[in-house]
């Protein structure tokens, strides 16, 4: 019995990389809400941002004052500011349209991550997560910061309670998550105890509490788009994905009714805190790898929440795990051997943008197929071979329709190429025609080209080796950035010494060879017109040249080979042979 299994997993998500961009190192990016643009943070404490349509940078923000790697980079809800976060513990706002530095802050601890109040168009206050201490509000305006509580018990602004302290006084704090709800009405917090917290982001109040299963640590916490599922990435090992029950619209309002509407009596005011976020998040599933056990690191919704990713964070890994929201793995996706430190997924397209260790950013796409019938859409892709009737009148030609459908066509209309339409994702009440969709690029300019300048150098020095009497040697063409030939084979060596045989006479008129008393003896014979003697190296007449020539093989006698002696024409013919045995007397 053979089960046919049919694949459900095939989705809107990348397979593959399809490009990466460079620019210095980067180390964390982020989307806009369109999608459009994506900034990126790098080591030297700049910014960038890109036009993720065409690839191409459009923004370069670079503070004086701050020097030190990027950690987090944030937009606002148009797109209109950016901040960003460093390990010199500030916090930067820019004009993402001028590029004009709006405002900076140095907290007192180094900032992990930083979020912009969602809530607002031309935000100023921001949510920190610093290294070392509990969550913080931040107006950037006048530099105030709100500490949020970390347990049920604190009110804050209240140091939870412990017997060990840092040099400072300041008690010890293990790295906590936080973020804002889709307005910006509740913020949830992740602390070391294994619990969520949702916090009144007004009242700095617990309102609820939602305990996770393990008790370890709350490293991430993140929102998808919609604000309908909620994810946690704990120190088990282990990402939980919960679904948001409270409405979009008036969550804080929401969640004033529910503790309103709780009358019960508890044992204490933990139990009321856990039975109000009962009511506020419900874990849908929990992703893991149960062979590896690998630490996840940046997982995160795709755009529209049906798909959740994870990074392996072990090193030398560039690993990726896409899972469904019922908690089934979907694919792993293998990239170089460089560990990754952020991802992020487009808020539309199925694409997903990695930065490795090596500052660079990876996108990954799906990987399209050809389709031809893209190119008619009547255009049919038939399985098999099908007969074809033709209609009695389907290639007729009738001038009368078309005509007709010229006429239809209004050539006068104004065409609006300026207006965009609205995309379906985003509501009334979310759209703005103030959002910045896309910024006007830079262009680089080119590298300025040296090679004429290296030419007229290396032409001067020609000119000046020719006047010497000397060509230069292969080490100064080398030097000065000439070409230099092949090797030729000894055919293409006669050939172009017949062609070139003018130049070759000049060569040699300015370089000549010094005869030996032996060449000069036969150069005066020569003049006397008497028979040219060869002599041979040590002083013996030599034997005349001969060739070879091999006869046909005629019946049963063998080959002969008789030897031709090669008789000059002339008496001018021997010069280069004595010029030649000349050379050789001198080598010896």
């Amino acid at each position: 019995m053979f089960c046919v299994c049919v694949d459900p997993l095939q989705g809107d998500f990348p397979e593959t990389i399809e490009e990466f961009l460079q620019h210095g190192n980067m180390k964390c990016i982020a989307f806009n809400r369109r999608g459009t643009l994506l900034a990126a943070g790098c080591a030297n404490g700049s910014c960038v941002i890109w036009d993720f349509e065409t690839r191409g940078l459009a923004r370069e923000f670079r503070d004086k004052d701050c020097t030190a790697p990027i950690t987090s980079v944030s937009w606002s809800k148009y797109g209109h500011r950016l901040l960003a976060s460093a390990t010199d513990k500030s916090l930067t706002l820019w004009n993402v349209v001028t590029g004009e530095k709006i405002a900076r802050i140095t907290l007192q601890q180094t900032p992990l991550h930083a979020r912009l109040h969602p809530g607002s168009s031309i935000p100023s206050v921001c949510l920190a997560c610093p290294l070392s201490s509990a969550p913080i509000l931040v107006d950037l305006n006048t530099g105030s910061t709100i500490v949020l509580p970390v347990s049920a018990s604190d009110s804050g602004n209240v140091p939870l309670p412990n017997s060990r302290k840092f040099s400072d006084g300041s008690p010890p704090f293990t790295p906590t998550a936080a973020t804002f709800d889709k307005n910006g009405e509740l913020i949830y917090v992740g602390n070391s105890k294994g619990e969520i917290l949702i916090v009144d982001s007004k009242g700095i109040q617990v309102l609820g509490l939602i305990p996770i299963p393990g008790g370890t640590v709350v490293k991430d916490i993140v929102f998808s788009r919609d604000g309908q599922y909620l994810l946690t990435n704990s120190n088990d090992r282990v990402i939980r994905v919960y679904e948001n029950i409270l409405p979009i619209n008036g969550s804080g309002k929401e969640i004033e009714k529910i503790i309103t509407s709780n009358n019960n009596d508890y044992e204490s005011k933990y139990e009321k805190l856990k039975a109000n976020g009962a009511r506020c998040l419900v874990l849908s599933c929990e992703v893991s790898d149960a062979i590896a056990k690998v630490q996840w690191k940046a997982p995160c919704f795709s755009g529209d929440a049906e798909w959740i990713v994870g990074a392996s964070a072990s090193k030398g890994e560039h690993r990726l795990h896409i899972w469904d929201r019922a908690g089934r793995l979907i694919k792993i996706l293998e990239g170089p051997k460089e560990a990754l430190i952020d991802l992020a997924w487009h808020p539309f397209d199925p694409t997903i943008a990695s930065v490795s260790v090596a500052g660079l950013t990876y996108i990954w796409a799906k990987e399209h197929v050809e389709n031809w019938s893209a190119f008619a859409p009547d255009f049919i892709e038939l399985e098999e071979n099908e007969e074809y009737v033709e209609r009695e009148d389907e290639f007729d030609i009738n001038a009368y329709a078309e005509r007709v459908e010229e006429l239809m066509i209004d050539q006068d209309a104004e065409i609006d190429v300026e207006t965009c339409e609205k995309n379906s994702s985003f509501s009334d009440f979310e759209d703005s025609a103030d959002e910045i969709i896309y910024l006007p690029a830079i262009p680089s300019p080119d590298a300025p080209d040296e090679q004429p300048d290296k030419c007229l150098v290396s032409s001067s020095k020609l000119e000046d080796s020719n006047h010497s009497g000397s060509p230069p040697s292969s080490m100064d063409a080398v030097q000065n950035g000439l070409a230099i030939p092949p090797a030729s084979s000894p055919l293409e060596v006669v050939d172009n010494s017949m062609a070139e045989e003018p130049s070759a006479e000049a060569a040699n008129a300015k370089r000549k060879r010094r005869l030996s008393a032996k060449g000069l003896e036969m150069q005066q014979a020569e003049k006397v017109k008497k028979p040219p003697i060869k002599m041979s190296s040590n002083g013996k007449p030599s034997k005349p040249k001969s060739k070879p020539v091999v006869e046909p093989v005629n019946g049963n006698s063998s080959a002969k080979i008789k030897q031709q002696l090669l008789e000059p024409v002339n008496g001018n013919s021997s010069a280069a042979d004595i010029d030649d045995e000349a050379t050789e007397d001198d080598e010896m």
